[in-house]
C-alpha cells in the first residue's frame, strides 16, 4: 500500500529552516510513500463562514482541501512566533476542519514537527498545534515528535537533509507516521 502525506509549513519566509525540514522529509520519505509540500498556503484567505459557501469557496481554499482529501495522513511543520503557532498554519487548520464533523483532518494520523531558534525548538507552538488540529478531527500522534532547537547556528550552512542526526529522527518520524496512515487505510 502507498501512502500519501500533505505536509503543511508554517512559515512563508525564503529560507525558512522548517521549510527545509520539510523538503529533507520529502527527500527521505520511505519507500512507498509520497510526501506533498503544498504550495500556496499564504494564499488561502483568512477562514470566513461567510466564504465558505458552496460555491464561493475561493480556489485557494479549494486547492487546499483537494490536497488535504488526497492524504492519508498530515505533516505540520510549525515554528513559534511569539511563544504560539504562526496564523498561516492555524489558518490552514481551520479550512481543513470544516464541515464540522467531517474535515479533511477527520481521523487521520497527524504528526507536529519543527525547528525553531529558541533553545526547546518551538516546543509552545508544536503544542498549541497538537492541540488545535486534534480539535479538528485529526488523530494526533502525541508521541510522534521533532523538536529541534538553535536553528539559526544549526543549520547556518547546513540544509537539514545533510544533517545526519537530524536525518535519522526524521526518518524515524515518518516511519512512525506511515504505519499509522497503514494501520487506519
Amino acid at each position: 500500500m502507498s501512502v500519501r502525506i500533505l505536509a503543511l509549513v508554517g512559515s512563508l519566509r525564503a529560507g525558512s529552516h522548517n521549510r527545509q525540514l520539510a523538503e529533507a522529509a520529502v527527500k527521505h520519505a520511505p519507500e512507498g510513500v509520497e510526501i506533498e509540500l503544498f504550495e500556496g498556503l499564504g494564499s488561502v484567505p483568512f477562514y470566513n463562514e461567510d466564504i465558505d459557501v458552496a460555491g464561493s469557496v475561493p480556489a485557494e481554499a479549494v486547492a487546499l482541501r483537494d490536497a488535504a482529501g488526497r492524504a492519508d495522513a498530515f505533516l505540520l511543520f510549525s515554528p513559534e512566533y511569539n511563544g504560539t503557532i504562526p496564523a498561516v498554519l492555524k489558518n490552514g487548520i481551520d479550512w481543513l476542519s470544516r464541515p464540522f464533523g467531517a474535515g479533511a483532518f477527520s481521523g487521520k494520523p497527524t504528526a507536529v514537527l519543527g525547528t525553531a531558534f529558541g533553545q526547546y525548538g518551538g516546543v509552545w507552538a508544536q503544542d498549541e498545534t497538537r492541540k488545535s488540529v486534534g480539535i479538528a478531527g485529526a488523530k494526533v500522534l502525541a508521541d510522534v515528535k521533532l523538536s529541534i532547537p538553535g536553528s539559526i547556528r544549526r543549520f547556518a550552512e547546513t540544509h537539514p537533509a545533510d544533517d545526519a542526526e537530524v536525518v535519522e529522527k526524521l526518518v524515524e518520524l515518518l516511519a512512525q507516521v506511515t504505519a499509522e496512515a497503514k494501520a487506519t487505510a
